[in-house]
């Protein structure tokens, strides 16, 4: 899996459009083996990120829990704590 993909469920605020469309590209282009599709691919590619992008946020507004959502602003920070740790200090 694609590590720049993040959850998108469950948090507070919900995920944006954009959030969505941003998982999908790097879905797509980690299934297509494209940072960028030539000319050729490129009408097949941009329907592939829309088609999954469809399928997120379908996904997405169709699940339920009984979890509280989950604030971004600490999850970012445990982010980031886990990068300090794998990575060591920047400075």
């Amino acid at each position: 899996m694609c590590r720049s993909i993040k959850t998108l469920f469950n948090f507070e605020p919900p995920a944006t459009e954009e959030e969505m469309r941003a998982a999908s590209l790097q879905f797509v282009r980690k299934l297509s083996g494209f940072a960028r599709p030539s000319k050729a691919n490129e009408a097949a590619f941009d329907r592939a990120v829309e088609d999954v992008t469809a399928a997120a946020r379908a996904l997405i507004e169709s699940l339920v829990t009984t979890a509280d959502p989950r604030d971004r602003e600490i999850e970012a920070a445990r982010a980031r704590a886990r990068t300090a740790v794998r990575f060591g200090a920047q400075g």
